[in-house]
C-alpha cells in the first residue's frame, strides 16, 4: 500500500531512548512522517542533532530528515504542535500523573495518541495492544471515543515490554487452557533507559529488582487477553500468574524463563505445532512493520540467545525454545523478544499501522 500523502506525525519525547527508536524506526516509513520532535524545555529551542548530541544511543546515525528539526516543548507548544501533525507517538519520561494529563489533553484536542508509557495501560477504555495477540480491542477506541466525546482523537497504548516475550507464546498455546503460570525475566538495561556508560552499577553485577515490574507482569497479560463485552473491557482470569523481574548486564532484550500448568497437558508435538503454524490475525493487512514470522521456534538447546536472536525479524519477531517437562508444573520454556523494537517503539509503530488500516488514524 503506497500513500499519496503521508501522514505527518510528531513524537513527544524524542529526546530519550525509546523516542530516539521512533525516530529511526519512522525513516522512510511507507506511510508516516515525521515533521515535528517535542521534549522537555530543556531541549526546546534546539535542532534535534544538539538535544541528543553525546546522547544518541544507536548504532545507525541520526536520520537527516530529523537532524535539523527545531524541537518544541510537549507542554507548552500543544496547539502549536498539533496544528501541524495527524498522530503523536508518546515516550515522554515524566511522572504517570503527568503523563495522563498529557495524553488526554492531545486527544482530546483530536490528536490520537500511541503510547510507550504505562500510565494508561490499565485505563478500561484504553485498549493495550499487542496487534497480533490481540487486535480486537480496538473496538474500545469506539467506546472511549463515545466516554470522552472524542471525535477524532484516542488513546493506545503497548504493553510492558518484558511481557512481550512470553504472552504471545502462550497465546499460541491457548487452546491448551493455561491456567497457572511462574515467569521469571532477564530484563535488558535499555528497558530502564540506560547504556552500560549511564549504569555502571550493572557491570558483573546482576540486579534482582526492578521498580513496578511485577504487578506490571501480573496484571497486564489479563488485559491483554480479555474480552470486549458489553461496552467493556473484561479482563482474563486465567492463567494466574506469579513473576520475578531481575536486571542483566546486557544491552538489549529481554528473555524470560517460563513454568505453565494447562487445563490440558499438551505433547511435546502439540506444542511445536501450535508455535509454527500459529495464525497471525494480521497478516492479510499487511502492515510495513510486521515481521514476515511472528513467531519462532529454535529446536537447539541453548537457543534463544540474546546477541544471537533479538534482531530476528528486524527485531519484531518472538522466539522461543527449550521446551521440557516440569517436574511440578507441566512445560518450561525460555522465550526473547527485543524490548527497544517489539517491546517498545517498534511495538508502537506496528500499532499505529493497525490504527491506520481500521480507518481509526486518517490523513488530515
Amino acid at each position: 500500500m503506497k500513500l499519496k500523502e503521508k501522514i505527518p506525525v510528531g513524537i513527544l519525547g524524542a529526546t530519550g531512548m525509546v523516542g530516539q527508536r521512533f525516530v529511526s524506526l519512522l525513516e522512510n516509513h511507507p506511510w508516516f512522517e515525521i515533521v515535528c520532535v517535542a521534549a522537555s524545555s530543556r531541549s526546546a529551542g534546539k535542532t534535534y542533532e544538539e538535544a541528543v548530541h553525546n546522547r544518541w544511543t544507536l548504532s545507525t546515525p541520526i536520520p537527516e530528515s530529523v537532524r535539523r528539526l527545531r524541537i518544541v516543548e510537549v507542554e507548552k507548544d500543544r496547539e502549536k504542535i498539533a496544528g501541524q501533525i495527524g498522530m503523536a507517538f508518546s515516550a515522554v519520561a515524566m511522572d504517570k500523573a503527568k503523563v495522563r494529563e498529557i495524553e488526554i489533553s492531545y486527544a482530546s484536542g483530536g490528536i490520537p495518541i500511541i503510547s510507550n508509557n504505562s500510565a494508561h495501560r490499565l485505563t478500561e477504555d484504553v485498549p493495550m495492544l499487542i496487534p497480533e495477540v490481540n487486535p480486537d480491542h480496538v473496538a474500545l477506541i469506539d467506546i472511549q471515543r463515545k466516554n470522552r466525546n472524542w471525535d477524532k482523537g484516542l488513546i493506545a497504548v503497548k504493553p510492558n515490554c518484558s511481557i512481550q516475550s512470553y504472552v504471545p507464546v502462550l497465546e499460541a498455546l491457548k487452546s491448551f487452557g493455561p491456567e497457572e503460570m511462574i515467569v521469571t525475566t532477564l530484563q535488558a538495561i535499555s528497558g530502564g533507559g540506560k547504556t552500560f556508560n549511564t549504569f555502571p552499577e550493572i557491570k558483573d553485577n546482576v540486579i534482582p529488582y526492578i521498580g513496578g515490574e511485577e504487578k506490571k507482569s501480573e496484571d497486564e497479560p489479563l488485559k491483554i487477553w480479555g474480552t470486549v463485552r458489553n461496552g467493556r473491557l473484561e479482563p482474563a482470569v486465567k492463567p494466574r500468574i506469579s513473576s520475578t523481574c531481575i536486571r542483566v548486564p546486557v544491552t538489549d532484550g529481554h528473555m524470560a524463563s517460563v513454568h505453565v500448568r494447562f487445563e490440558r497437558k499438551p505433547s511435546k508435538e502439540e506444542i511445536v505445532e501450535a508455535i509454527e503454524n500459529f495464525k497471525n490475525p494480521i497478516a492479510e493487512l499487511e502492515l510495513p512493520s510486521s515481521p514476515e514470522k511472528f513467531l519462532h521456534y529454535f529446536e537447539e538447546e541453548d537457543r534463544p540467545q540474546t546477541a544471537l536472536d533479538r534482531d530476528k525479524g528486524n527485531g519484531m519477531t518472538i522466539s522461543a525454545g527449550r521446551f521440557r517437562e516440569d517436574n511440578v508444573m507441566d512445560w518450561k520454556f525460555v522465550a526473547l523478544s527485543h524490548n527497544t523494537l517489539r517491546g517498545a517503539a517498534g511495538g508502537g509503530v506496528l500499532m499505529a499501522e493497525l490504527l491506520f488500516k481500521k480507518e481509526y488514524i486518517q490523513i488530515p
